[in-house]
This record gives structure tokens, C-alpha cells and sequence, in this order.
């Protein structure tokens, strides 16, 4: 089966569970895991900005799509000519089920409930002892945070970290003051490429809170990812155990 895939964790996914370049034919220019594999993938655009023609002359038998990470239009232009499999995940049973039916579709179940259980061992065992109230930023000019409806809180709310911004949906934009209520400011390393500077502009209206770079990919990339994340996660708590003991 020759696939296409316009979800970068997805293409992860699909060469974490054994699938081949000969069968994952192509990809975003945002699809960047695994490097060893994915520089051998076709590149049809972005996320956001597919090329149709691009897709066609790969002729796939599948192509794989998210109902957030892509265009509707888009992906409804490619229905009438091709297979489309259209995802969503917004919380950790969805990302469960995600990797339960690529496992069963392309006889991978096996390997896919491995990665299901090694998620759900990480995520069980990555626990704040107290809750701390979190403001989760991914954009800047203007600061936009995630509200309940999002994969990213749930994967906060997993490990202990109350989203002040739970009572919104989707990706709301904020003012600066709206940050007072957080013990912590996590600043995403993606989409925004947040940086050390950024920090300091945050710090100059809190100087008393913890505002820190956060890994973007860990909190939002579905799929096989949070498999990977286990150390970060454990170093991650570990910082944030030493900001309430200080």
C-alpha cells in the first residue's frame, strides 16, 4: 500500500510501527521524524498548504489526514480521487485508538499496543505530587494559550498540571495580564519558536513566577511520540518539584 500522510506525528508513527519509504511515498515539509527515513519521502507541501498535483502524480492508495492539523477544502479536494483517511485526537483514549487502527490496518497490531502501553506507563508514573496551575503558550504577537479541547491539555492535565485556561476552547488569544493566576508559564518550543528572550520579556511583568521553554513536541505530538518522552517528562516534573520546594 503506497501512502501519503499530511500529519508530521502520523509519519512518525507510520515508520515507528515498520512501514517502509517504499510505502510511506509521502510527506509535509513539517513531517521531520524519523530523519533517517523521512529524507528519502516526497515532500507535497505543507500542512496547511498542500500540493494536489504534487499528491496525484504519486498516485497513493491511502492518504492520511487530521481534521486539525489541515486545510478542510483541501482535504475534501482530494476525496473525489483518492482514499482519504481523515483523523482527529484530541485526548489520550483517542491517541490509543489512533495507534490501535494503523496497527490493525497495516498489520502492525503488535507493535502498536506496545507503544500504546509504553505511553500509558509513561504518563501514569509522570505525576506532579500537588497540582500546579499552568499557562501553556504557543504563539506570540498575539499570545495565543490552548484551551480543554486540545490534545495539549490533556497531555498537561495527565501529569498534574491544572490548565488555567480550561474554561476556553481551542487556541484562544490572551493578554499578557491574563498570565497572573499561573504558578508556571511553559512557553512551547513550536508552532512559535519561543526562546530565552522571550522569557525575559514575560519576566519584566512576573518577575516571581517560573516562566520556562517547554518541548513543544512532547505535549502535542500524537501518535508513537510520547513513547520517547520519558526522560524528558521525569525532568521536566523534577524542575518543577524544585520551583515548590523553593
Amino acid at each position: 500500500m503506497k501512502i501519503v500522510s499530511l500529519v508530521p506525528s502520523i509519519t512518525e508513527a507510520l515508520f515507528d510501527l515498520g512501514l517502509t519509504e517504499n510505502e510511506v511515498i509521502g510527506r509535509t515539509k513539517f513531517c521531520i521524524h524519523p530523519q533517517d527515513k523521512i529524507k528519502n519521502v516526497a515532500v507535497i507541501g505543507g500542512t496547511k498548504n498542500i500540493n494536489i498535483e504534487k499528491i496525484k502524480a504519486l498516485k497513493p492508495d491511502l492518504i492520511l489526514a487530521n481534521k486539525e492539523e489541515n486545510v478542510k477544502d483541501q482535504v475534501e479536494a482530494l476525496m473525489s480521487d483518492f482514499k482519504v483517511t481523515v483523523t482527529h485526537v484530541e485526548t489520550i483514549e483517542d491517541n490509543y485508538y489512533l495507534l490501535k487502527n494503523l496497527g490493525k490496518l497495516f498489520g502492525k497490531e503488535e507493535k502498536a499496543q506496545l507503544f500504546n502501553l509504553k505511553i500509558y506507563e509513561i504518563l501514569n508514573q509522570a505525576k506532579l505530587e500537588s497540582s500546579v496551575k499552568a499557562a501553556y503558550l504557543i504563539w506570540k504577537n498575539p499570545y495565543m494559550t490552548i484551551g480543554s479541547d486540545t490534545f495539549i491539555h490533556h497531555i498537561l492535565s495527565e501529569i498534574g498540571f491544572q490548565n488555567i485556561f480550561k474554561d476556553q476552547t481551542r487556541y484562544p488569544q490572551i493578554e499578557i495580564k491574563d498570565l497572573a493566576d499561573a504558578d508556571v508559564i511553559m512557553l512551547s518550543s513550536e508552532p512559535f519558536p519561543f526562546k530565552e528572550k522571550h522569557i525575559e520579556e514575560l519576566q519584566v511583568f512576573y518577575p516571581n513566577k517560573k516562566i520556562m521553554i517547554v518541548d513543544g513536541e512532547a505535549f502535542s505530538w500524537y501518535g508513537t511520540h510520547i513513547a520517547k518522552c520519558e526522560n524528558y517528562f521525569k525532568e521536566l516534573l523534577a524542575e518543577i518539584h524544585l520551583m515548590q520546594q523553593s
